[in-house]
């Protein structure tokens, strides 16, 4: 397993307006998605899919990854 911080900076137009969206996600991997994570660089630009799901006995989120797509 694998604990880490996904970050998310982007710029998009929302009601007309530019908008800079900046997030800090913490996330976690398993399994072999942990082993391929534990092997790739820092800072590489990925894209992530998973699902969201609440910590336990918590109000906070956890992005749980399920694939990693990078541009090779």
């Amino acid at each position: 397993m694998v604990d880490c911080q996904l970050e998310h900076d982007s710029t998009l137009e929302e009601a007309g307006t530019q908008r800079k969206i900046h997030l800090l996600l913490k996330s976690v991997a398993m399994g072999t998605m942990a082993e391929k994570m534990i092997h790739m660089p820092l800072e590489k630009l990925c894209r992530f899919t998973g699902f969201l799901a609440s910590a336990q006995k918590s109000k906070s989120v956890i992005f749980h990854i399920q694939s990693i797509h990078t541009d090779n």
